[in-house]
């Protein structure tokens, strides 16, 4: 497979531009470098003809104190040149971890459903950190000993015409060979990396997942997976090491054959008069210099294999758009605390639009909920109800029909704007490792610690906050595994809070606490519904009893829609149904309604 360069150097200027100061010091300490080498041995040729015409011993002595020099300060350019390039790839490849990432949570829910976080984890940093060489070694090397090679091609020309000639043909016989071996290797490579994520993304799932793995007795079976993975994982390193070691196989060959080409030409031209026994040192010292930097373009077109197989990744990655954006009319709404009202006019839609009717999670669902009002959504496993929460959010569009908030069109909102007027509360709250202030906030500093606080003596987490050892600033660790359930609950009703949304979306949020805790909050979840528009997708029948109006789903379609009190008066409608069942179960919806 051949990688075109355009790539390779779009990515290069893109995230090289921004250090324009430090390429251009990069780029003097690197010429600097080469002319110190060029020049060493043009010290030690006038030492050797020196020598041979019986010069002063001062003569002798200035060339060696010359050519010491020189030797240290190229170290200490080719020293500082690397630190340099160095520093230049960290920015360089940080920066591309940070463009991944931001591009990435853009991408809609359909990429992420086919993509386990343990595989973008190896794209966002496996992939940018096999970069980190392409950004400062190919640049402080690679590029550089092209120009040193050139450098070596002209000076051997001003020596001699025809040892010029013989070594220009030596290095253009090499660099074809090995960007010939480079092409063969990339592939492999790339598969390399693919085995890398497929183990990463197989962890990232079983690990999550440990519990039920342990308890179902699958452990055997997860570690055979792991065997097999692994293996493929190890066979591919394999094949890609094999290819890459072509090129080290091809540089022997090349470096012995330049070397016979130097003394050989270097000999007849002596023998000839054409060459001071200086002047044949010179060309074998360039030689070994031309040698020894085709050793180094080997070296760095083997990093550059992996490169381009990152490069490909990472350009195939940043190429995905979402399918969910904002239109190129998108209004900017401003923020506002008054509730919105909700319609669903003719709403389908289906995960996998090719799957024909029976694919459809919701099917033709209309529904008008006035501004205020609070609506109880319930329905079976599978019937849409989670389908259609994530449709306000904008996570996927209908396939048929339009959503309206305040009678207009949410595909004409912007997504920022929409998303900050509307909240959710779940059973499953998911806690970052960050302080307690941004896990609440969003990392959004603008909300003052006044009102976080004020937010969670509100909710009875008063005495929480004080006995944490540093207040709001407590690290809480990721999952929700550092709080008991019920404290988590109630910071996800605390997140609520601090977002001031219209809409609120309540996931039978209080389902998973204690009765004493669930006192504690039922106080909040009042307030929280207080003067906004509300859906609340209901398991328990205390929670339907705060329900203004009443939506059941069966199979993605409406099943029934109207005033809760009106519903409950109609002994014939399926509501009153779900009640009296529910009431023989002791009050419990799940059995018929989850």
């Amino acid at each position: 497979m051949h990688l075109p360069p355009r790539p390779h150097f779009s990515l290069l200027s893109r995230y090289l531009r921004p250090q324009r100061v430090r390429m251009i010091l990069l780029a003097a300490l690197l010429f600097g470098s080469i002319g110190l080498q060029l020049l060493a041995p043009q010290v030690l040729r006038h030492f050797i003809d020196a020598a041979q015409s019986t010069a002063l011993l001062d003569t002798l002595a200035g060339a060696a104190l010359w050519f010491i020099a020189l030797g240290i300060a190229g170290n200490l350019t080719t020293g500082l040149a690397a630190y340099v390039g160095e520093d230049v790839a960290w920015t360089a490849t940080n920066r591309l971890r940070a463009d991944l990432a931001a591009h990435c949570l853009r991408l809609d829910m359909t990429f992420h459903k086919d993509h386990t976080a343990g595989e973008m984890i190896e794209r966002i940093d496996g992939d940018v950190t096999a970069l980190s060489n392409f950004f400062s070694q190919f640049v402080v090397r690679v590029l550089g000993t092209f120009a040193l090679l050139i450098g070596v091609l002209v000076l051997m020309f001003v020596e001699d015409w025809r040892i010029g000639l013989a070594m220009t043909a030596y290095a253009g016989l090499a660099l074809l060979v090995l960007r010939w071996a480079k092409d063969r290797a990339v592939p492999y490579f790339k598969a390399a990396r693919q085995a890398a994520a497929d183990l990463s993304s197989f962890w990232e799932e079983r690990l999550s997942g440990l519990e039920d793995i342990r308890s179902s007795g699958a452990t055997d079976y997860v570690m055979r997976l792991m065997y097999a993975l692994m293996r493929a994982l190890f066979q591919k390193n394999l094949r890609a090491a094999l290819m890459g070691r072509i090129l080290f196989a091809s540089a022997i060959v090349l470096f012995s054959l330049g070397n016979a080409i130097a003394i050989g030409v270097g000999g007849w031209l002596l023998g000839l008069g054409a060459l001071t026994l200086g002047g044949v040192y010179l060309i074998f010292d360039y030689t070994g210099l031309l040698s020894s930097n085709l050793r180094i373009i080997t070296e760095q077109l083997d990093d550059l294999q992996r490169a381009s197989a990152g490069i490909e990744r990472v350009t195939e990655l940043m190429q995905r758009r979402s399918r969910i954006e904002d239109a190129p009319d998108a209004i900017a709404l401003a923020p506002a605390n008054t509730p919105p009202a909700l319609e669903f006019r003719a709403v389908s839609f289906a995960y996998d639009a090719a799957g024909g009717d029976d694919a459809f999670a919701l099917k033709d669902v209309s529904f008008t909920l006035p501004a205020g009002r609070v609506l109880g959504l319930l329905g079976r496993t599978g019937s849409g109800k989670t389908t259609l929460s994530r449709l306000l959010f904008r996570f996927y569009d209908p396939t048929e029909g339009v959503i309206l908030l305040d009678g207009m069109d949410i595909r004409r909102m912007k997504l920022a704007d929409l998303r900050r007027r509307i909240a959710i509360v779940t059973q499953d709250v998911q806690l970052f490792q960050a302080s307690v202030r941004d896990n609440l906030t969003f990392f959004d500093r603008r909300i003052p610690d006044t009102r976080i606080v004020e937010t969670l003596n509100d909710l009875g987490l008063g005495d929480w906050l004080a006995s944490l050892p540093d207040g709001l600033d407590t690290e809480l660790q990721s999952g929700s595994g550092s709080l008991s359930a019920g404290e988590a609950q109630l910071l996800a009703f605390a997140r609520a809070f601090l977002q001031s949304p219209g809409l609120v979306i309540l996931d039978e949020a209080s389902s998973r606490l204690d009765p004493a805790t669930e006192r504690r909050v039922e106080r909040a979840v009042d307030e929280l519904l207080r003067g906004r528009t509300a859906i609340i997708i209901a398991h328990r029948l205390a929670t339907v009893q705060r329900a203004d109006d009443i939506l059941i789903l069966e199979n993605g379609r409406l099943r029934e829609f109207g005033p809760r009190r009106a519903l409950m008066a109609r002994p014939d409608s399926r509501f009153s149904q779900l009640l009296r069942i529910g009431l023989q179960a002791g009050g419990v919806l799940s059995e018929v309604t989850a």
